[in-house]
């Protein structure tokens, strides 16, 4: 049995998420560059914002892989001979530590022109089986993310047959209906495809159901597909997020290598939530003190939609639900002003008599009572109510604030 924790592999869609990612403590980030990382739209990095991305990274002892997991066609094969090219010129600490692909010519570039950098295999490439890991550790690959359709049975079927071959999962965030992200909804619907970065998730799209019910023709009397209506409008295609918390033991033991989280394009509050809870569950774990319920609690604050255990559990899924009523995220810590003055860019109204939680690591959660702050105008007038997408100024004695922290009511 291997109890080695696994690394907490999270997203990280700009700088500010890295730095997010973390303070939290995540042992590694995953982040694109200006081309084929598949998150294209977003704010993502610049060529010399990845370099001071990766340095960031291995200043606090973390490691950072750069994806180019699209699936580029003829045309775009210039550009990724280019992207390549472009991290062979990044040295020192500016080198990340994996390249992370999907398509076998990317992958044959890569070898070519980036020998010495370890290869990590997309969940884009759907490996759903222990020949096809092997298939792709015998092509120079170190690390297989495994499908997302696969089962717990047959992800340790695979890590007995792969020992040494590292196995990566993902644990938190949202599903895709297709098969390992493969889809071509919104290159039909809006013209712009999933495999080529610019996914509009029309997944999540709210539809009317002018149809209610589907029979498929060799099963009379049986319906096979039902839309629920509701508010005039319902999400049919990905009604729920991935969830694996309280399983963290499970993939410790089995001997995989990462834990990964979704969400390069999501919030920075999202982003605590879900970071903190798995690095805390890990450290848990290894303490022997794991909190299952403590944890889910957390993650519902966070969630859009249903959080569940999509295929993990064989013949059977577990849904957990959301959160009544979410906390929301009032501001993230930019910088200390003076001994008690911390600059916050705010993210909800924010009304200056309200407890303020802070959200420490560990999931620590000191709370700070209205009269033992104030809130200022960056100019140092007092204020009663701050709005977000603003700055402001939080006056406040307490060992608990540092930077790069998020607060919540």
């Amino acid at each position: 049995m291997n109890t080695a924790l696994p690394e907490l592999l999270a997203p990280a869609g700009n700088l500010e998420k890295l730095l997010t990612a973390l303070t939290y403590g995540a042992d590694a980030v995953y982040l694109g560059g200006p081309a084929l990382n598949l998150r294209a739209p977003s704010a993502g990095f610049s060529w010399t914002e990845l370099a001071q991305g990766v340095a960031t990274a291995h200043a606090a002892g973390a490691r950072a892989y750069v994806c180019m997991n699209a699936l580029p066609r003829q045309e775009q094969m210039p550009v990724v001979r280019e992207a390549l090219e472009r991290i062979a010129e990044l040295a020192g600490t500016q080198t990340p530590d994996g390249l992370i692909i999907a398509d076998p010519g990317v992958l044959a570039l890569a070898r070519r022109i980036l020998p010495q950098l370890p290869l990590h295999l997309s969940t884009q490439a759907n490996t759903a089986n222990a020949q096809s890991a092997a298939f792709w550790q015998d092509m120079g690959v170190s690390r297989v993310n495994l499908a997302r359709e696969l089962s717990l049975r047959s992800m340790a079927a695979i890590a007995r047959q792969c020992p040494d071959l590292e196995l990566e999962a993902f644990v938190h965030g949202a599903q895709c209906m297709a098969i390992s992200g493969r889809c071509m909804l919104s290159a039909h619907m809006t013209g712009r495809s999933a495999n080529q970065g610019l996914c509009t998730h029309p997944c999540r799209f709210q539809y009317k159901a002018t149809a209610v019910r589907l029979e498929e023709a060799t099963r009379p009397g049986q319906d096979t597909w039902e839309a629920v209506e509701e508010d005039g409008h319902t999400a049919i295609f990905a009604p729920e997020d991935l969830c694996l918390i309280k399983y963290v033991p499970w993939f410790a033991r089995t001997g995989l290598a990462a834990l990964k989280i979704e969400g390069r394009m999501k919030s920075g509050g999202y982003l605590v939530h879900a970071v903190d809870t798995y690095a805390t569950a890990l450290a848990d774990f290894a303490a022997g003190t794991f909190r299952p319920q403590l944890y889910l609690d957390e993650l519902r604050n966070t969630a859009s939609r249903p959080l569940g255990t999509g295929f993990f559990l064989p013949g059977r899924k577990v849904l957990y639900g959301m959160a009544k009523d979410p906390l929301p995220i009032l501001a993230r810590v930019l910088r200390q002003r003076a001994d008690d003055a911390w600059e916050v860019a705010v993210r909800h109204r924010w009304d200056a008599d309200q407890p303020v939680t802070v959200l420490k690591p560990g999931l620590n959660r000191p709370q700070i009572a209205p009269g033992d702050y104030a809130l200022e105008t960056l100019d140092g007038e007092r204020i009663r109510t701050i709005h977000s997408g603003m700055n402001a100024l939080l006056r406040c004695e307490s060992d608990d604030i540092f930077e790069n922290l998020y607060l919540r009511t």
